[in-house]
C-alpha cells in the first residue's frame, strides 16, 4: 500500500470544510469585536501591552489592529481591510473592521440556513451596487469650502484624547495646513504636511508652522542661532576638500611642505565658505557632511549651517523656501537660493529644535504637536493624522455625506427596498447585507449608552 505524501510540517494544522469556515468567521468576528467598543465619539479606549511591557492607551482602530499580534489568516485579512481603508482615506478603520465582521457573521447565518455560498456572494455584490447608488444620492451638493472642511476634520477627531486642546482648534490647524499646500487642482501631497511632536508643554501650544520643524544642532557652536529674512541654500554635496577619484599619496620631506599642504587645504575650505557668503547665503542645509574646518569658516562668515540632514528634510526645506537643491557650488546663482522669514534654533528639553519658517506661499507646513505626556502627544498625533486624511479626501473629491450613522441607515433602507426586486435566495443575502450595515449606527448608539432599537426607529 502506498504511503501518503506529506508536504506540510508536523506542527502545521490543516482544517477544511465546515470547520475551516467556522474558524475563519470566528477569527473575523473576534477582530471586529476587539475594536467595536471604540467606535464613535463615546467609544472606549483600549490598553495594549506588548511583550516588552510597553503600554499604549488609545481608541484609534488602526493603532489597535496594528499593535495586535494576529496570526490567523482570516483575521489578518480583516486587518488588511482596515489598513487599506487607512491608506486610502486616513480614517474609518474601525468602521471597516466592524462592517467586515458583521458581513462574515451574516454570511455564516445564511450558510447555516442552506443558502449556497455562490448565492451569498452574488447577493453581496448586488447589495454593494445598491449601496453605492444610495451613497451617490446622499452627496451634499455645493462647494466643499473651509466651513465644510472644518466640520469634516472636527468629526474625525471627536472622542479622541487630545489633551487640553479643543477639537475645533485642532480642526482649524488641520484645515489651514491642507489649504496651504493644496495646488490649483485641489491636489494635496501628504508629504508636504509634516507632523513634529514634542512633550514639555500643554497640548494647547500645538501650532501650525508654515515651514519645517526638525531636531538637529548647528554644524558649529559659534554659528548664529537666529537668522531673520534668510537666504537659504539646500545642498546635496559634501562640504570639504575635494578628493580625487584615484587615491594619491604625497611624500612630505620638510615642515615647510607640510605647512604649505595644510595651508592649501585650509584655503580650499575657506573658499567654500567665501563662495557661499559671496552668493548672499545666510543658512545652509546640507544632506551630506560638512567638515569641522568648513563649519568653522562658515561660522566666521556668520552663516548658520546644518550637516547630514535627511533627504526628506532637504526636500521639505526646498519646498518651504523655494530653493533649488544643488549638487555643486559652481555656477550658483541667486535664483538657486530660497528665502525664509526666519530660521531659529531653540533649546527645548535639552535638545536643539530648528524652526524654518517660510513665507505665506510656503508649500510645506509642519503641525507642531505639543503635550504634557507621551500619551497625550501620541493620541493627538493620531487624531491629527485621521483628520488630515479625511480632510484631504474631502477637499480633493469635493464630496461629503452626512455622518453619525445617517448614511448607513439610508443604505440599509435602500437595500431592504431593493431586495424585493432581487430574485431567488440572493434577496436573502441583500437583506443580510442591510442588517450588517445597520450594525454601525447600532454600535454608535450602544457605545453612547443609548438603546439601539429606539435610536434606529
Amino acid at each position: 500500500m502506498q504511503q501518503p505524501l506529506y508536504i506540510l510540517t508536523e506542527s502545521t494544522q490543516r482544517t477544511s470544510g465546515l470547520d475551516a469556515r467556522r474558524s475563519n468567521v470566528a477569527a473575523g468576528r473576534a477582530v471586529a469585536s476587539a475594536v467595536r467598543t471604540t467606535l464613535g465619539p463615546r467609544g472606549m479606549d483600549k490598553m495594549l501591552v506588548d511583550s516588552s511591557g510597553e503600554v499604549v492607551v488609545t481608541n484609534d482602530g488602526a493603532t489597535i489592529l496594528k499593535e495586535m499580534d494576529i496570526e490567523h489568516p482570516a483575521a489578518q485579512m480583516l486587518v488588511e481591510v482596515a489598513e487599506s481603508q487607512e491608506a486610502e482615506v486616513g480614517d474609518g478603520t474601525t468602521t471597516a473592521a466592524v462592517l467586515a465582521g458583521e458581513l462574515l457573521a451574516r454570511a455564516e447565518d445564511l450558510l447555516d440556513d442552506d443558502v449556497h455560498a455562490t448565492a451569498v456572494v452574488e447577493g453581496y455584490h448586488e447589495a454593494l451596487r445598491l449601496a453605492l447608488d444610495a451613497v451617490d444620492g446622499m452627496l451634499i451638493e455645493g462647494d466643499v469650502d473651509r466651513d465644510v472642511l472644518l466640520t469634516v476634520a472636527e468629526s474625525a477627531m471627536t472622542g479622541k484624547g487630545t489633551g487640553d486642546i479643543a477639537t475645533h482648534v485642532l480642526a482649524e490647524i488641520v484645515v489651514d495646513a491642507v489649504l496651504q499646500v493644496a495646488d490649483d487642482d485641489r491636489h494635496v501631497d501628504r508629504d508636504d504636511i509634516r507632523v513634529f511632536t514634542r512633550t514639555g508643554a500643554s497640548a494647547a501650544a500645538t501650532e501650525l508652522v508654515r515651514g519645517v520643524v526638525f531636531e538637529t544642532e548647528p554644524a558649529n557652536d559659534n554659528m548664529p542661532r537666529t537668522v531673520e529674512d534668510a537666504s537659504v541654500a539646500v545642498l546635496d554635496l559634501k562640504l570639504d576638500v575635494r578628493s580625487g577619484e584615484v587615491d594619491t599619496e604625497y611624500t612630505i620631506t620638510s615642515v615647510e611642505q607640510l605647512d604649505a599642504a595644510l595651508s592649501a587645504e585650509d584655503a580650499e575650505r575657506r573658499a567654500i565658505a567665501e563662495s557661499l557668503a559671496d552668493a548672499g547665503v545666510d543658512v545652509v542645509f546640507c544632506s551630506k557632511k560638512i567638515s569641522d574646518p568648513v563649519a568653522a569658516h562658515l561660522a566666521d562668515a556668520g552663516i548658520l549651517a546644518f550637516s547630514n540632514v535627511k533627504k526628506s528634510d532637504a526636500r521639505a526645506f526646498a519646498r518651504a523656501t523655494g530653493a533649488r537643491r544643488l549638487g555643486t557650488l559652481d555656477g550658483m546663482e541667486s535664483s538657486d537660493l530660497g528665502s525664509a522669514a526666519s530660521v531659529r534654533v531653540e533649546k527645548q528639553s535639552g535638545d536643539d529644535v530648528v524652526f524654518v519658517e517660510g513665507s505665506d506661499a510656503s508649500r510645506t507646513v509642519t503641525l507642531y504637536v505639543r503635550g504634557s505626556t507621551d500619551h497625550v502627544v501620541d493620541e493627538t498625533e493620531r487624531a491629527i493624522d485621521d483628520a488630515l486624511g479625511v480632510t484631504v479626501a474631502a477637499y480633493a473629491d469635493g464630496d461629503v455625506v452626512p455622518g453619525a450613522g445617517a448614511v448607513e441607515i439610508a443604505i440599509a433602507d435602500r437595500l431592504r427596498a431593493g431586495a424585493n426586486a432581487v430574485t431567488g435566495r440572493k434577496a436573502l443575502a441583500v437583506e443580510a447585507f442591510a442588517d450588517a450595515v445597520d450594525a454601525i449606527p447600532r454600535t454608535l448608539a450602544e457605545n453612547a449608552g443609548l438603546d439601539p432599537i429606539d435610536s434606529l426607529v
